[in-house]
């Protein structure tokens, strides 16, 4: 029989494939050739049949991922990725409402380990794969060339570039960033610190239940727990909250959720600028709030973390729901993928049923549609959130 000179996987294992799933793990493949971690190779079934091409490293579990289905050209197919992701979100935002949104989602645009994200004219990207930092060429390219935006920074600090064996890169790619760059939201003004900031600058993907919150606000009194720079303050400011306390462990973000109230022509001396641990400020505190927000960052960085991350949200919640008064409203969010939405529930069930406190489910939320679920790769499913009403 001819050697094929690519990868070929295990009998049955082409399945997946087959159905435009984007992973190939290690334990699939029969054999590939001699590559550098990063490399595009053919891959083939079994019978030898051509089912695409994907980008493989050896130090991973999941060893390849695909960008090319039949023998269409890598290079080709990840510029006409590049412009359906933008297509998209032309037709999803208006600049002049909102300028500030993800333009490419990793599988969810078909461009897996690929995140590019919109502030105004400035790009942000992150690469969380040695087959990504191969490409990188041609994609900051085809970006100059079509969108001519002033900067584009890359900000790939995440620790999977650790497992992919690639170090972290953090330094601006094109252009020159503003010495102040100021976004607009739903018609909301943000100060977006990219260098220093966490994420690529600004939670994208809570967009929507930002506008929500905001549609609850009015009269009421608002905490926002890891509240960074303010994004669900300043809905709740918009519309018409009573008062607005937001605490972070960090100064420079409170100190920028402060700027963004001056920003929007909010008064800053009848709301409050917390810098605390959260922990601590939700165990020793009254929390006399009709909204309170707990959107904390990711328990659960790896499956390991699991066990560990449901204690965490269990007891944070626990404690907000015993202290909370009756007739108050629990906005309550996990951003760890390996924390599914039925697992996030039953965790928040036994918070409730130990805090002794009757709630009801009143809304669930999800990823901003700039954040799109590629319906052949479920696993892009991250965010979660409940709306509690708490008797």
């Amino acid at each position: 029989m001819k050697e094929i000179s690519g990868v070929v996987l295990k009998p049955g294992k082409e399945k997946p494939i087959k159905n435009f799933h984007h992973w190939i793990f290690s334990g699939a493949i029969e054999s590939a050739p001699d590559f550098s971690d990063g490399d595009v190779l053919p891959v083939y079934s079994a019978a030898h049949e051509l089912l695409g091409r994907a980008y493989f490293n050896s130090k991973t579990s999941i060893s390849g991922r695909m960008i090319v289905w039949g023998d269409e050209v890598p290079s080709k197919m990840i510029q006409d990725r590049l412009s359906s992701a933008v297509k998209m979100r032309q037709i999803l935002f208006s600049d002049e409402n909102t300028n500030a949104y993800r333009l490419v989602n990793s599988e969810g645009d078909g461009l897996p380990g690929l995140v590019v994200d919109k502030y105004s004219d400035v790009l942000v990207m992150q690469i969380a794969t040695a087959g990504i930092d191969k490409l990188k060429k041609i994609i900051v390219d085809w970006l100059i060339e079509n969108l001519k935006p002033k900067a584009i920074y890359e900000k790939s600090d995440m620790s999977s570039r650790r497992e992919e064996g690639i170090p972290p890169c953090e330094k601006l790619l094109f252009g020159e960033l503003p010495k102040k760059l100021v976004v607009i939201e739903n018609g909301n003004k943000f100060a977006v610190d990219i260098v220093g900031g966490q994420k690529t600058g600004f939670f994208l993907d809570q967009r929507e239940m930002r506008n929500y919150v905001g549609s609850i606000s009015k009269g009421k009194k608002i905490l926002n727990c890891f509240g960074y720079t303010g994004g669900f303050s300043v809905y709740a400011a918009r519309s018409g909250a009573e008062e607005v306390m937001t605490v972070d462990i960090s100064e420079s973000a409170v100190r920028l959720a402060e700027e963004n109230f001056i920003l929007n022509n909010f008064d800053t001396e009848k709301n409050g600028f917390i810098v605390a641990d959260v922990f601590e400020y939700l165990r020793n505190e009254p929390l006399n709030f009709d909204l309170i927000i707990l959107d904390p960052p990711a328990f659960a960085k790896k499956k390991d973390d699991v066990m560990k991350a449901c204690r965490g949200y269990k007891d944070i919640n626990r404690v907000v729901l015993s202290k909370m008064p009756p007739h108050s409203i629990l906005v309550t969010s996990s951003c760890s993928y390996h924390v599914d939405p039925a697992l996030f529930q039953q965790v928040i069930f036994q918070a409730a049923r130990d805090a002794r406190r009757r709630v009801r489910i009143i809304g669930r939320h999800a990823q901003a549609p700039d954040h799109p679920l590629n319906i052949f790769h479920p696993e892009g499913e991250y965010l979660k959130s409940l709306v509690l009403f708490v008797e």
